[in-house]
């Protein structure tokens, strides 16, 4: 059964925050807001519940995953990053952006692209996000939330309830998010590559539409 947590947007409770978080630890996979649509999230290393995760979600080990990080000390512990990649990553963060960088050893391989070694890492301008990442500690393991067999991801509790099995934990109920998804840059080419223009402004990132 799919427990449900409403939260403040702005001021989130900490006693259903910390709630959030031992769900996490515990191994489950939860439905939470961010600064774009609703996301997936389970914890990182929990082989269990990445199985999970991504069939909930309908992809397989060749679908970038993405690391929800709560500032940029973070991002540069698991991904390798040159000067250009952090001049971007200043400009992106927090924000609705994913950058798809090369991971560092400090990353279990099943959760990197087994061709490219990549993994997205993100940084999402949201209370909610940044409240749960503080008290879990660590970075959580995430995916855009959208079911399987659509395009669209889900950005209204009320939908991702209906449209969601009983075998996800719990929905982070602060209200309808942005539709949009992510805007994701390819940080490991010589120059960065825009594979998907979302809520996230190119001009932000000094790029032209």
């Amino acid at each position: 059964m799919t427990q449900r947590f409403v939260l403040h947007p702005v001021t989130p409770q900490l006693r259903l925050i910390k709630q959030a978080a031992q769900l996490l630890r515990d191994g489950a996979v939860i439905a939470y807001p961010t600064d774009s649509s609703y996301a997936l999230g389970c914890r990182l290393g929990d082989a269990d519940a990445l199985k999970l995760l991504r069939h909930l979600r309908g992809v397989d080990d060749k679908h970038h995953l993405t690391l929800v990080c709560a500032d940029l000390t973070e991002l540069g512990k698991y991904a390798r990053v040159d000067n250009v990649a952090f001049r971007m990553l200043k400009l992106g963060t927090p924000g609705p952006y994913t950058f798809i960088l090369e991971g560092t050893r400090e990353v279990p391989k099943r959760l990197l692209h087994p061709k490219r070694a990549t993994l997205g890492l993100r940084m999402p301008d949201h209370p909610v996000v940044q409240a749960l990442l503080q008290e879990l500690g660590e970075p959580i393991l995430s995916t855009t939330l959208i079911p399987p067999g659509s395009d669209h991801p889900l950005n209204d509790p009320d939908e991702i309830a209906l449209q969601m099995p009983k075998s996800l934990a719990a929905i982070l109920d602060a209200g309808q998010t942005p539709e949009a998804a992510t805007t994701v840059i390819d940080l490991t080419g010589d120059t960065p590559e825009v594979l998907r223009v979302g809520n996230g402004a190119l001009a932000r990132l000094g790029l032209s539409e």
